[in-house]
């Protein structure tokens, strides 16, 4: 039999263990799974992705977090703060429309940028952003199958040190082409590197610099399992490839 001071002193013990793990993760690194395929061909469905959450600061434990029913932090406190979102980078944020849910797009605009948007082309500052059609991107067959009978297009584009691949359509979306507007102080523009199915900055607005949770650093898993109804069980899997992509 425990006597009580033993149960007691274990309780504690533990606590203190998951109070550790918990700051840690407020503060330093989170996971994040990849729920949807906004940001195909560069993160899949079923990628869990590793959020650096100290990349553009380091926040007081557990002011990032939204607690149910309380108020305590409306935004996160910051003991100090290093270098800012920059363009380019992978960022996990909350969604502004309703902070209970977290994004995860690539930071194309920064405070005080001019944005357009010609024909689903970005004009930043006046410039297109640099892209080059890729004829011969390869396809992976298991995310393939959620765009069956879509004509897909995909570039390699730069933006300051940062290259990767995004792709698009010929379909004729609303916000193929936005007027020139500028970017508010302490707000980012984002967007889904999967461009024609993506809800982003396009659509809903800026990313609030109090928004942003962390900075994505790698796929550290990766499971796919099946949406549609038609698929089988074969197509539930781990995606062993995935792992160790660096998002950088």
């Amino acid at each position: 039999m425990f006597s009580k001071e033993k149960i007691i002193k274990e309780f504690k013990s533990l606590f203190v263990i998951v109070f550790v793990v918990l700051a840690l993760r407020s503060s330093l690194f989170e996971p994040f799974h990849i729920p949807t395929g906004s940001m195909i061909p560069n993160l899949f469905i079923g990628d869990f992705v590793l959020i650096n959450k100290f990349s553009y600061g380091f926040k007081v434990p557990f002011t990032d977090y939204r607690f149910p029913f309380v108020g305590f932090f409306e935004k996160p406190i910051y003991l100090t703060k290093f270098s800012p979102p920059k363009r380019g980078d992978i960022f996990v944020f909350r969604y502004p429309n309703n902070p209970d849910i977290s994004f995860i797009k690539r930071v194309i605009g920064l405070p005080g940028d001019e944005i357009e948007i010609i024909n689903k082309q970005i004009y930043l500052n006046g410039q297109p952003l640099k892209s080059e059609a890729l004829n011969d991107a390869q396809v992976d067959p298991y995310f393939d199958r959620d765009f069956r009978g879509e004509k897909l297009r995909f570039y390699q584009s730069k933006i300051d040190d940062r290259e990767f691949v995004y792709q698009t359509t010929d379909r004729v979306l609303p916000h193929d082409d936005i007027p020139r507007f500028k970017v508010p102080e302490g707000q980012y523009f984002s967007v889904g590197d999967n461009r024609d199915f993506s809800m982003d900055s396009r659509y809903w607005g800026f990313v609030p610099e109090d928004a942003i949770r962390g900075k994505a650093m790698l796929v550290w898993f990766s499971f796919m399992s099946p949406i549609l109804d038609e698929v089988g069980p074969s197509d539930y899997r781990f995606q062993w490839y995935r792992i160790g992509k660096t998002l950088w």
